[in-house]
């Protein structure tokens, strides 16, 4: 095992951060994992101390056919962000921007240097973009806060990954991932694995999250260049392991044990593991997902529980206005599973309180909320 620290510029006088990196084993793919870039997302961060006992243990029997590389804490920024013992660690202080948004397109920055350098080898076409995503993440700008070094730090170490596992959670949630249409044959396996209940799957979330940076340039570049042979080398996406207070060591285990039996799967770790179960997990579209809001403030009570499959009409919550006790129900505008549920229990003007995720699309435009 390599432990790999870098440095983060822009600290106080005094004050230093630093990004802590743990590559193990050898050989030509490559496994990238990272856990809680919104910093107040501790599953992942839970799931992360297992996977890098258990690589330990595998590395030492020699049992790696890869490089797997893990980041437990992706965002130390966020990870000290406290106010009144109170963690806030989705959006950055100094700038108010979500740390899972708006990272560098890759796409963008190399394409004019492909042209007239792609071929039909598969092979050499992936190792001359992703040699070049590297290279004009270097060329970049100086950073100009704690904010944008992580960002391209981050992008910098997954580039060039096969693979790449972003662990978050939702508020309150079953299993599920974020993913891009065309890797959903692959990535059915590890739903299955971590017995997620539901896949959302986008073309383009907008705002350019983590995952979407690694696996969209390949696509896009693809489309650019379509006599060449360019093949989608980065399969990426985001694992939701449940709710926030979801940091029991069974479940981290268990996540454990799922995410390295995919790894082994594709060809990264060696040995008899499990196969995949018979997935239960439905496939729809994130423009099908129904976010729904409360019509005035009041203390909310859910009606269904997360998970409910529900119909077009059914009781999401309740909401009381305790002075004037106006009541109101909200319903669901959409078949689906309820997945995710707000943990505050008083609404708020414009927030969501509960996600279904439906079959038909209901949402245009941006998909992601801040």
């Amino acid at each position: 095992m390599q432990h790999i620290q870098y440095s983060l510029p822009w600290s106080a006088p005094g004050t230093e951060r630093s990004l802590s990196l743990f590559r193990f084993g050898s050989g030509p793919r490559k496994a990238y994992i990272q856990a809680s870039l919104h910093a107040d997302e501790l599953p992942g961060m839970r799931v992360a101390v297992e996977l890098k006992r258990l690589l330990s243990e595998l590395e030492e029997q020699g049992r790696l056919a890869g490089v797997i590389e893990l980041v437990p804490v992706a965002n130390p920024i966020g990870l000290a962000q406290m106010i009144q013992a109170t963690h806030q660690g989705r959006f950055d202080f100094a700038s108010g921007q979500n740390f899972n948004r708006e990272f560098p397109e890759l796409a963008e920055m190399v394409a004019s240097q492909l042209e007239g350098r792609l071929g039909s080898d598969a092979s050499d076409n992936v190792k001359l973009i992703r040699s070049l995503m590297r290279t004009a993440i270097d060329a970049l700008p100086a950073a100009t806060s704690p904010l944008d070094a992580l960002r391209r730090l981050l992008l910098r170490q997954a580039c060039d990954a096969d693979l790449v596992l972003d662990l978050h959670c939702d508020f309150e949630s079953i299993m599920l991932l974020y993913a891009l249409p065309p890797h959903w044959p692959v990535l059915r396996s590890l739903a299955a694995h971590l017995d997620a209940g539901v896949a959302l799957l986008a073309d383009s979330c907008g705002g350019n999250a983590f995952d979407e940076a690694c696996a969209a340039p390949w696509l896009r570049l693809a489309e650019r260049f379509p006599a060449a042979n360019i093949p989608s080398a980065c399969v990426a996406t985001t694992i939701e392991l449940r709710g926030m207070a979801d940091t029991g060591r069974e479940q981290a285990e268990a996540s454990a044990q799922a995410i390295l039996a995919f790894l082994a799967e594709q060809g990264l770790i060696e040995g008899d593991w499990p196969e995949a179960p018979e997935s239960r997990c439905e496939a729809t579209p994130f423009a099908g997902a129904q976010y729904a809001c409360a019509p005035h403030p009041g203390v909310v009570s859910f009606l269904q529980p997360l998970g409910a499959r529900v119909k077009v009409g059914d009781p999401l919550f309740e909401v009381i206005d305790p002075i004037s006790d106006r009541r109101s129900v909200v319903l669901a505008s959409t078949d689906g599973i309820v997945y995710a549920r707000e943990r505050l229990r008083f609404a708020q003007p414009g927030l969501w309180l509960a996600k279904v995720a439906g079959r038909i699309p209901i949402r245009h435009g941006r998909l992601l909320s801040d």
